[in-house]
C-alpha cells in the first residue's frame, strides 16, 4: 500500500474509533468511569419481590433496564424452589448474557449458623451452602456471601467460623468460587474480628463483603436505620478494616436529605476510605430505607455514588 492511502485510511480509522467510543464517555470530564464500577443488590427490591410485583427471575432485566446497572448481587432467599435446579440457572444465566449483565454473587441466609458450636450442626450448616456454591458457579458469579452468626464467646465463635470456613471454602475452591464474610450484626460487626478469621482461615477464596450500613452489634443483621442501635461499630473503622480482603462493597443507604447525601453515612467519607484502598471490585447499590419507594431510592443512592467518586476524583 502506498504511504499517502495508508496515512489516509490510518487517519479514518482513528476518526471512527473516536467517534464510536464518544457515547461512551461521561458528560464530566473528570469522571473516572473507569475506576467506577456499579452493581445493584436485589435486596435493594425485595419488598416488590415479596409482594409480586417484581418477579426475581427477571432481576437482570430490571437491573439493566430500570436503572442501567449491568452488574448484579442475587439473594438466596427468592430462589429456594430453584436451588438445586441446574436448568433454572443456565437459563438465568443465559437471559443474563444476553442483555450484557454480569451475575457477581449469591447472598446466602438462613441455611444453618456456621458460627454454630456444635460440629454436627456446623458441618450440617456448611452444606447447606454447597447448592449455592454451585448455583454461583452456574450463573458465573465470583462469590457467596455467608453469615457469621453462632453462639459462644469471641474465641469461640472464631474458631467455629474458621473451621467451617476451611470446609465451605474447599469445595468453592474447586468451582472457582469466593466466601465472603457481610457484617451484619452482632460479632461479624466487628471489624478486627472478621479480619482475625479471615487471616486464621488463610485461604486465597475466603474474604469479605464490607458493607456501609450494618454495623450494630448488639443485634442481628446489624441494621443502624434511624439510629436506633446504641452499640454501633465505628462503621469507617470497620470497612476500612474489611477492605484488604474484599471481594465486593456494599453501599448501603436508608435515607436522603435535601441536597442527596445519606442522612446517617457520610459517603464522601466512606467512599473516600474504598477509594485510597485501592479496590477495584464492583459497589453494589443497596437501598433498604422506607421513605423513598424502592426504585427512587435506588436511583438515589446511585447517583449520591457517582456524584461522590467524581468529586473525589477531581480533589
Amino acid at each position: 500500500m502506498k504511504l499517502i492511502p495508508l496515512l489516509a485510511f490510518l487517519s479514518l480509522t482513528l476518526l471512527f474509533t473516536h467517534c464510536k467510543s464518544k457515547p461512551q464517555e461521561s458528560a464530566q470530564a473528570n469522571y473516572d468511569s473507569s475506576r467506577l464500577k456499579i452493581s445493584l443488590a436485589e435486596w435493594s427490591i425485595h419488598r416488590s419481590l415479596e409482594s409480586g410485583t417484581l418477579k426475581a427471575e427477571n432481576f437482570a432485566a430490571i437491573a439493566k433496564n430500570d436503572f442501567g446497572i449491568n452488574a448484579i448481587e442475587y439473594v438466596n432467599s427468592f430462589y429456594r424452589p430453584h436451588a438445586t435446579d441446574t436448568i433454572f440457572w443456565k437459563k438465568m444465566r443465559a437471559m443474563a448474557d444476553s442483555l450484557g449483565v454480569k451475575s457477581q454473587l449469591i447472598m446466602v441466609d438462613d441455611e444453618g449458623e456456621l458460627g454454630g458450636l456444635n460440629p454436627v450442626k456446623r458441618k450440617k450448616a456448611v452444606e447447606n451452602h454447597f447448592k449455592w456454591v454451585d448455583a454461583a458457579h452456574i450463573l458465573g458469579c465470583h462469590s457467596i456471601r455467608v453469615n457469621a452468626f453462632g453462639e459462644g464467646t469471641k474465641d469461640q465463635m472464631k474458631e467455629a467460623m474458621v473451621d467451617a470456613l476451611k470446609q465451605l471454602c474447599t469445595y468453592a475452591e474447586k468451582r472457582n468460587i469466593n466466601v465472603l464474610i457481610e457484617n451484619h450484626g452482632l460479632y461479624s460487626s466487628d471489624g478486627k474480628w472478621v479480619a482475625s478469621v479471615i487471616k486464621e482461615v488463610d485461604m486465597p477464596n475466603c474474604g469479605t463483603l464490607p458493607d456501609f450500613g450494618n454495623w450494630c452489634t448488639a443485634a442481628k443483621w446489624g441494621s443502624t436505620e434511624n439510629n436506633k442501635c446504641k452499640e454501633v461499630y465505628d462503621r469507617y473503622q470497620g470497612v476500612s478494616e474489611m477492605l484488604p480482603f474484599a471481594h465486593g462493597v456494599s453501599a448501603k443507604s436508608y435515607a436522603f436529605n435535601e441536597h442527596g447525601d445519606e442522612t446517617i453515612i457520610d459517603y464522601s467519607k466512606m467512599l473516600k476510605v474504598v477509594k485510597d484502598s485501592n479496590f477495584s471490585g464492583y459497589i453494589g447499590v443497596e437501598y433498604e430505607g422506607s421513605l423513598l419507594s424502592e426504585h427512587d431510592g435506588i436511583v438515589a443512592t446511585k447517583a449520591l455514588i457517582e456524584k461522590t467518586w467524581m468529586e473525589l476524583n477531581t480533589k
